[in-house]
């Protein structure tokens, strides 16, 4: 015969609770992203009709310190060779089509 023992479980919360991110802190890098997307965003603007008949469906990565970009057909070439080129800098990768984004929701 087989006892059946319930056993309460308790749970402890998080594994680090030293590593909790506070609100406001959140919400400053937040800001942060934004302003940098808006920055790419608005060379992604600029540079788009240039582009986008010979280069429909390629990607563009964009340093927006410098405003240099690279099209590539590969996304993640696109990223790797921004990375060579910029290794200590943030870049941002569009695509070039009427959103900048691919995939459907």
């Amino acid at each position: 015969m087989t006892h059946i023992t319930s056993k309460k479980v308790v749970r402890r919360g998080r594994i680090f609770p030293e590593l909790i991110i506070a609100p406001e802190e959140l919400a400053r890098r937040e800001a942060e992203d934004e302003i940098f997307y808006q920055r790419c965003w608005a060379i992604f603007e600029r540079v788009r009709p240039e582009y986008m008949e010979s280069h429909y469906g390629w990607y563009i990565a964009i340093e927006p310190d410098s405003g240099e970009y690279l099209v590539d057909q590969d996304r993640m070439q696109s990223h790797k060779r921004m990375l060579e080129k910029y290794p200590q800098s943030r870049h941002f990768v569009f695509c070039l089509n009427e959103t900048g984004t691919t995939g459907t929701i």
